[in-house]
């Protein structure tokens, strides 16, 4: 199975959320999953925030050597499952791959708070610690769903 995590840019939430899971991942000894990430805007290749990779690191998970990577057709065709940070993310990959709507979904509906608290997980890019912090935990939540799917 090959999961993509996107987001805008690939230097938070879809990294902190590719990282989460494969640090998961590898304590539940699930080995044949690949996850990855992508941005839907290019940022060249551009480093992982420094306040999202301290996060990750706080929290036992490996924040080494990121890059963005800009999603293409190859990676979409590629993954079984896209989850997305953002209804609006959703949106934009269908519009330039519509053959993916089975494998796009919103990664916040897998966290049980779904449906109080809204599907999107917002940008902490340049805010406050407790945004990254909020941001953070909403991603591990909703993984936590995940892997019980899984």
């Amino acid at each position: 199975m090959t999961i993509l995590f996107v987001c805008t840019a690939n230097i938070n939430r879809s990294f902190m959320a590719e990282r989460i899971l494969r640090g998961e991942l590898k304590k539940h000894g699930k080995q044949h999953i690949h996850v990855s990430s992508a941005s839907l805007v290019d940022m060249k290749g551009g480093p992982a925030d420094p306040v999202a990779a301290k996060l990750l690191t706080a929290s036992g998970y490996d924040d080494a050597d990121h890059q963005s990577r800009l999603l293409t057709e190859e990676m979409v065709a590629q993954a079984d499952l896209i989850l997305v940070m953002e209804d609006n993310h959703r949106k934009l990959i269908l519009e330039q791959y519509p053959p993916a709507e089975s494998k796009v979904r919103l990664l916040k509906s897998y966290s049980r708070d779904y449906a109080e608290a809204g599907g999107d997980i917002g940008d902490p890019h340049r805010m406050s610690i407790y945004r990254y912090r909020l941001c953070f935990s909403e991603i591990y939540l909703s993984i936590q769903g995940l892997l019980k799917c899984m």
